[in-house]
């Protein structure tokens, strides 16, 4: 029916917006899970179903650890 069409593609809408933000870093995956009131695992399926990427890549890390690298250590 009508009602459950427009429920879903809120949901969807929701889910999308809420998946965006967190691929950004501006939400929790937790958070995320909250606001979805789902799992944390979930939150990972949908992001796979929509192909966001969650969390960084190896090239991510290379670069984190390469500007560590490059950071002074504080005197002791």
């Amino acid at each position: 029916d009508r009602a459950a069409a427009l429920r879903q593609l809120l949901r969807e809408g929701a889910e999308g917006y809420i998946l965006s933000l967190l691929a950004e870093g501006r939400l929790s995956l937790s958070r995320a899970a909250e606001l979805l009131e789902c799992s944390t695992i979930e939150i990972h399926r949908l992001a796979a179903e929509r192909g966001v990427r969650l969390g960084g890549d190896s090239s991510d890390y290379a670069r984190a650890r390469d500007s560590l690298r490059g950071a002074e250590r504080p005197a002791r």
